[in-house]
């Protein structure tokens, strides 16, 4: 172990669960996000000595060894004055992050990035696609490309692109959005830049599809890969471990201590979910008001397998360009073959919706959420299907401040009445694709004067919003409702600026 690392929870092993379980810190993940200033080996020797000793101060001890996380955003002031836009445009620099040497949990990244905001100090997956449509409206076309290339580099550091850039983060991934990243970046660059990205985009593939050789009737799923009762192949979330997160260890272990179940079993679901993005949220639980019930991994997500195919197709057109017709069609094989099993397994035809499946009882999961519009997102779904979509969301989740995650109200940040940028840009450009404009503009007009009224109701732009009664702020989660915001600034900006609807 090299002075300053700190890899996971065991290299702290009992000092690690002592000041999770003291609470010293209000947030888990700022111990997490700490910098030794020592070597572990070194803390963990000062530790069992100096904590037998009478009165005994756990914090003091932390902020002797470690250095804390600063927020460099704290001495900015809003400016409630200025227009919502101008105000983002002033935060971008705030955002925006230099490579730098680090320490502790952070993976360096050679190029900028732009982070969330708030507790987020690192760059994240799928959040970085939605910031990247409002740096595209503000003309920071070299910012993207530094983001997208980050990504290139982790896929070609780990095989993959980690949920963020911290050590404790590299078990699983998120959403795959790397392929619109590289579309996106595309429409300012030119389609040639495709060739570039082609041999990371095929590694990313990889890595979802890892596992597929061995899948036979006997084994159902292997990591992410999924058989299906008649023999395709989805996908579903996963993480390769299955013990508490280090970011939220008492929470996952209370949730366990309340499944009667493995725990194991507990932890490896809860950390699929933060996978999925969609932490937490009833999409993945049997009870839908009850954490304890969680099963994300014998679920098969509409969104993750749409993306998927987005990822197939975008190979495919890159093996195209390159003129190497046999890769070309091999992609357009698979990709014609997810697109034929999301339609047969992820469609809802009692809800008219496009759905998660219970790969366990072979049956759609009955939840009704935001993420039906992925197929409509993505250009997938059938005419006729998106027509019963469209109205099933314009019934149930549009809502006066923008679209709903799901219908039920159970405390979990994930489902109503909140709403979240990223599900506002997919209902919005899925209804955009199959021409239904005056639904895309209820859902432009709603969300940017839900955004706008906070705005000048608080001077923050927050990670989430309560769309049902907006004079409410959003409730649920692990942690407080985050200011700054990254994808909400960029899904803003875009639909701002979008004439379209």
């Amino acid at each position: 172990m090299k002075p300053g690392e700190l890899l996971y929870l065991e290299d702290l092993s009992e000092l690690f669960v002592d000041v999770q379980e003291k609470k010293v810190f209000s947030d888990q993940k700022f111990f997490t996000d700490c910098i030794p200033k020592f070597s572990v080996k070194e803390i963990l020797k000062n530790y069992f000595n100096e904590k037998r000793r009478n009165g005994f101060d756990l914090g003091k001890f932390c902020g002797k060894n470690f250095d804390y996380p600063v927020d460099e955003s704290t001495g900015f002031v809003s400016d409630k004055s200025k227009t919502t836009k101008e105000h983002i445009l002033a935060l971008w620099d705030i955002l925006t992050k230099q490579p730098k040497a680090t320490g502790g949990t952070l993976i360096k990244l050679p190029y900028p990035f732009v982070v969330p905001g708030g507790r987020f100090r690192e760059i994240y997956y799928w959040d970085s696609y939605f910031t990247m449509l409002g740096l595209q409206v503000s003309k920071k076309t070299e910012l993207i490309e530094n983001m997208v290339d980050n990504f290139a580099y982790l896929i070609n550091e780990f095989g993959f692109i980690p949920n963020g850039n911290r050590t404790y983060f590299l078990s699983r991934s998120q959403p795959p959005f790397f392929s619109l990243m590289v579309e996106l970046l595309g429409e300012e660059r030119g389609e040639s830049l495709l060739l570039k990205y082609l041999p990371q985009l095929e590694k990313e593939y990889l890595f979802w599809m890892k596992g597929k050789d061995v899948l036979d009737k006997d084994k159902k799923a292997e990591k992410h890969v999924v058989r299906m009762p008649d023999g395709e192949v989805l996908n579903r979330y996963w993480d390769e471990m299955d013990a508490p997160r280090q970011e939220a260890f008492v929470e996952d272990s209370e949730t366990a201590s309340q499944a009667g179940q493995k725990g194991s079993e507990v932890f490896r679901d809860i950390r699929a979910a933060a996978e999925s993005g969609w932490d937490f949220s009833s999409r993945w639980f049997r009870d839908p008001g009850k954490m304890s019930t969680i099963y994300t991994t014998g679920i098969v997500p509409v969104d993750l397998n749409c993306l998927l195919f987005h990822l197939e197709k975008t190979i495919e057109a890159g093996y195209a360009l390159k003129r190497d017709r046999a890769n070309a069609d091999k992609y357009y094989q698979i990709s014609s073959n997810r697109q034929e099993a999301i339609h047969k397994y992820l469609w809802d035809e009692n809800k008219a919706v496009f759905a998660d499946y219970d790969m366990i009882n072979k049956r759609p999961t009955g939840v009704v959420s935001a993420a039906t519009a992925f197929p409509m997102f993505l250009n997938m779904a059938t005419k006729k299907r998106a027509e019963r979509t469209m109205h099933a969301l314009e019934q149930k989740l549009i809502k006066p401040g923008g679209v709903m995650t799901t219908l039920h109200f159970n405390g979990q940040q994930w489902d109503a009445p909140n709403g979240w940028a990223p599900l506002q840009w997919v209902a919005y450009k899925g209804a955009l694709n199959y021409g239904f404009d005056g639904t895309a503009k209820t859902i432009k007009n709603n969300w940017v004067s839900t955004v706008e009224y906070i705005f000048k109701k608080t001077g923050k732009i927050t990670e989430k919003y309560n769309v049902v009664d907006i004079n409410i702020g959003a409730t649920g989660g692990e942690y407080p409702n985050q200011d700054g915001f990254g994808w909400t600034n960029g899904v803003y900006l875009k639909m701002r600026c979008d004439d379209s609807s």
